[in-house]
């Protein structure tokens, strides 16, 4: 049996990409793809979850030779282990064109997510051709990084998140991390409580506050430290991997 902080056993590992999973060169390191490797032979089901499109983290999860559902843009949109659409969860065209408006005024750097590809150097002539689920700010400048951050929260319409210091990413209201893997949870046939979720930003919160067991990166962000149970090593030093062998393949 395998256990958790609170006695249940872990059944689910949910994995942040970036900061998490990934090191510095974007890349998985051996050490993390050897446990999870012993995990899924364990019969532990690791999940992806992460603020990446489908087209930009599908290869990584091929490579972890993973058997589980792909939770991608935060919560937006759910795949199953066939790489079939499950679930999607839009935002409205009115609030793309607004937050666009809002990084033109400020010449922020910008990245909006669509059910096709991920705009980075401009947005399409005609918005409302497109179906949209996520907007994200770079913005290096703190002062107008706090604006735009209230702006988007005093709408009331959004999920305000960010998988960066420096950056905010804006979904659909009620939108997130936790959400999608209770969905996952539910097509499993169990529990939060049985999920183990590690993370290092703001995006991750929702996942590893509501999770079983929630273990926080050794480079995350102060405030996810602070909610997590458990704080593993940096995402340079296999911090995954240190996490999966304490509290799954050590028990």
């Amino acid at each position: 049996m395998v256990h958790n902080k609170t006695g249940k056993e872990i059944k689910l590992i949910a994995l942040d990409m970036d900061g998490t999973l990934l090191n510095e060169e974007g890349k998985v390191s051996e050490g993390n793809r050897a446990a999870i490797k012993d995990a899924e032979q364990k019969g532990v089901k690791v999940v992806l979850s992460t603020g990446r499109a489908y087209a930009t983290c599908n290869e990584i999860a091929k490579s972890l030779a993973l058997s589980s559902y792909l939770i991608t843009v935060n919560g937006s949109e759910i795949f199953d282990p066939n790489g079939e659409l499950v679930e999607r969860n839009m935002i409205s065209h009115e609030l793309i064109e607004w937050m666009w408006g809002l990084s033109q005024k400020h010449q922020t750097g910008f990245w909006a997510t669509s059910t096709e590809k991920v705009w980075r150097d401009g947005m399409p002539e005609d918005i409302r051709s497109y179906q949209w689920l996520k907007f994200g700010f770079n913005i290096d400048d703190d002062a107008i990084r706090q604006e735009i951050l209230t702006l988007l929260k005093e709408n009331g319409e959004l999920e305000v998140s960010n998988s960066s210091p420096v950056n905010i990413e804006a979904n659909a209201l009620g939108i997130n991390k936790a959400k999608a893997i209770a969905k996952v949870c539910g097509f499993l046939g169990f529990g939060m409580e049985n999920v183990m979720a590690v993370g290092d930003s703001l995006n991750d919160i929702a996942m590893i506050k509501e999770s079983g067991l929630g273990v926080a990166m050794g480079n995350a962000q102060d405030i996810v430290k602070e909610t997590a149970d458990w704080v593993t090593d940096t995402n340079q030093n296999d911090g995954v991997a240190n996490a999966i062998k304490k509290w799954v393949l050590e028990h």
